[in-house]
This record gives C-alpha cells, sequence and structure tokens, in this order.
C-alpha cells in the first residue's frame, strides 16, 4: 500500500459560477507551486476574463505557510502576477480553523466522494477521475505543474524591502488583507 508517486494538488474554485481548475504538482507543496498554478489558472482563463473586462482578482484563500501574507516568497510571485496580468490583486485570507467557510473545501470534499470506491492506483487514474469530476454542473480543468519545487527560497533583502512598498495592507486586518496593484509601463 505504500505509494510510489505522489500529487500535490493546488485548487481554483470560482464560487459563483462553480468553475473549478485543479493543478497538479509532484514535487513539493510551496508558494512556487501555488503562484504557478494561479498563473496556469489565468492563462486558461485569460480570454474570459478579458471578454468579460476583468481587472480585479479576489483570491480568497486559506492562511496555510506556502500562501500567507507574509510569506515573501508567495507575495513576490503574486506581486510578478499582478504586473505580468495587468490584474488589480486583492488577497483576503480565512482565519485559521474557518475553513468550512472556505468554498474550495466543499469542492475537495465533493472530489474525494467522487473517488469512493475507485482504486487510485497511478497518477494518470487521479488525474482522469479529476478531470471527469463535475462541481455545480461545471467539469474541472486541469493541469500538471511537473518539476522541481525546491523548498525555502527566500528573496533577498533589497527584494524584501521593494515587496513591502508594493503590499497596501488593511489598517484594521494587515495579516488577513492585501491588495497588490500592477505595475503598468505606459
Amino acid at each position: 500500500m505504500a505509494s510510489k508517486e505522489k500529487l500535490i494538488p493546488v485548487g481554483i474554485l470560482e464560487p459563483q459560477s462553480g468553475a473549478s481548475f485543479v493543478a497538479f504538482g509532484n514535487s513539493n507543496k510551496t508558494s512556487d507551486l501555488i503562484a504557478d498554478g494561479i498563473e496556469a489558472w489565468h492563462a486558461e482563463n485569460f480570454l474570459r476574463l478579458q471578454a468579460n473586462g476583468i481587472k480585479k482578482l479576489l483570491v480568497n484563500a486559506d492562511n496555510g505557510p506556502e500562501c500567507n501574507s507574509h510569506r515573501s516568497q508567495f507575495m513576490m510571485r503574486m506581486t510578478k502576477f499582478a504586473d505580468h496580468s495587468g490584474l488589480e490583486i486583492h488577497m483576503a485570507y480565512y482565519p485559521p480553523y474557518h475553513s468550512k467557510y472556505n468554498p474550495i473545501e466543499h469542492y475537495w470534499g465533493g472530489l474525494e466522494r467522487s473517488w469512493n470506491g475507485y482504486l487510485l492506483d497511478s497518477i494518470e487514474t487521479v488525474i482522469s477521475r479529476t478531470s471527469n469530476f463535475y462541481w455545480r454542473k461545471t467539469k474541472t480543468l486541469i493541469s500538471t505543474l511537473f518539476g522541481d519545487y525546491p523548498k525555502g527560497i527566500v528573496p533577498n533583502k533589497t527584494e524584501q524591502q521593494k515587496l513591502k512598498m508594493r503590499l497596501i495592507r488593511s489598517d484594521s486586518l494587515p495579516k488577513w488583507d492585501v491588495v497588490i496593484m500592477p505595475n503598468t509601463v505606459i
């Protein structure tokens, strides 16, 4: 029963439409894996976002160690994503022990129930079963982010200082509410 392979899911759920996106990594759960998952979701949905005139992305995130608002590597990647995409990124975090309010947790529960009785004995089986899962009548989109995601990457002090200048933290909830405006080149 010892697993020979592993997959690390990064899930994105659009609560209003029910559209879901899962990116699977096979290395480590890191800030870079999560950021690459968000970028893969954006690439998959770029035309739809552009057609609908979307200029702001609200990311309701768990407050996990890989993506919290004080994880400099993650916030650096989100800043670069804002600049690249031209989107205003608003990071809003769920407090600890409040995952029951996070819609992606309900999605994970539904996905796990859909696997009931299936032997998930290979990467191909997991990806196939996930890609055939529907949430709120919408099929899950899948991406793979296979490769090395090393742990412990930290921007240098100069980069961290520049990063602090880019983050607009809420006065009342600085850990839980952060806005990143894109730098635009004219």
